[in-house]
């Protein structure tokens, strides 16, 4: 085996080191991060007494706070936070996901009508006022019809027993148009309550966190980022391309199949809570490939802790940067992904010599 990293003319020390480098880089600003979002809002709680109150609960001494300050914190800010670390985990190891499968840096999840298919779900609850489980119809509803539309994406690209690419991505822009149909149709019969409220979801938020939605997004997050990393030497193999990866052992049919599954069931779980951020599946791991390279076993777990650190990062600047009002996450990650998104297509035209 060579010792040097195709492409890059590394020697596999020094990758390695660039990686867990860029691993603990990663972790240290997340943290960071973490404790910045928890003290800084319109009600600010020193750094000292977040980490006080902390250690209270987890019985490592430190103190409670007064009553405010104590019910600000974990009653307010860190369910929020904690919600900003599994959506942006989420997204960003889904992203890094669809690259993979579909061999394309310019792949998301939304390609596959995961986020059309669950706005259009969230958006007849609310446009048609249903109620059936609550408060939490409009979420299981997300949910259940961004699932529902990944799969059938899939079984109508599906054909002779194999799924082409193309054919995928294809049907997945076509599903997304029809969602939008539906979305604006639905529009059309609202009234401006509904329209309010279904604006403020589109352009996606953590505004509405708690403790319940935390516990209803973590399972599937903690199940689809554990799954991950056991495929990413097969996503390695696929990168060589289809027939190559057949040959050594890659069932690239059930493996394209587990791994949208995984897709789904995270950017479902984090669009249900969130409602659209777009972005950060696209910008995250493209920028982790450029660093270290392509090998997944560092790419998977690097693209959550990115997705989470943009997230939690972004969520602190959409209720900071206006107070007293709140920016729409999903429009602070749109500004700033959108403009990457066009330097990314003029760079890989420029690296291939073109599109035909």
């Amino acid at each position: 085996m060579s010792t040097a990293v195709r492409g890059k003319g590394l020697p596999l020390p020094a990758v390695r080191s660039r990686t867990a480098l860029l691993t603990a880089g990663l972790a240290a600003a997340l943290l960071l991060c973490v404790l910045l979002a928890a003290g800084l809002g319109a009600y600010r709680i020193p750094l000292g007494d977040v980490l006080a109150s902390g250690a209270h609960r987890l019985g490592l001494g430190g103190h409670a706070l007064d009553r405010v300050p104590e019910s600000v914190l974990w009653n307010v800010r860190l369910p929020r936070v904690v919600l900003a670390l599994l959506v942006g985990g989420s997204l960003g190891c889904a992203g890094a996901l669809m690259q993979g499968v579909f061999g394309n840096p310019l792949a998301e999840p939304a390609v596959i009508g995961v986020s059309s298919g669950g706005a259009v779900g969230a958006v007849g609850c609310i446009v048609l006022g249903l109620d059936a489980l609550g408060s939490w119809t409009v979420t299981v509803s997300a949910f259940a019809t961004g699932l529902l539309t990944v799969f059938a994406v899939y079984a109508m690209s599906r054909a002779g027993g194999r799924t082409e690419v193309v054919t995928l991505i294809l049907t997945g822009v076509a599903v997304n148009a029809f969602c939008g149909a539906l979305i604006g149709i639905f529009l059309f019969t609202a009234d401006s309550a509904a329209i309010s409220q279904v604006t403020f979801w589109q352009l996606g938020s953590l505004a509405q966190a708690t403790w319940g939605k935390v516990l209803a997004v973590l399972p599937f997050a903690a199940a689809g980022l554990l799954a991950a990393p056991l495929h990413a030497r097969r996503l390695d193999l696929l990168a060589l391309g289809e027939r190559p990866a057949r040959h050594l052992g890659v069932d690239v049919e059930r493996m394209r199949l587990v791994l949208i599954t995984v897709v789904a069931l995270l950017t479902a779980a984090a669009v249900a809570v969130s409602g659209i951020i777009g972005f950060v599946g696209l910008v995250v791991p493209h920028l982790l490939r450029m660093a270290a390279g392509p090998g997944h076993r560092f790419l998977l777990p690097a693209s959550a802790l990115g997705g989470a650190l943009v997230l939690v990062a972004g969520d602190l600047a959409a209720r900071t940067l206006a107070q007293p009002a709140e920016l729409p996450l999903g429009v602070l990650t749109a500004l700033i992904g959108s403009p990457f998104f066009f330097w990314l297509l003029r760079r890989t035209r420029t690296k291939q010599g073109g599109w035909a």
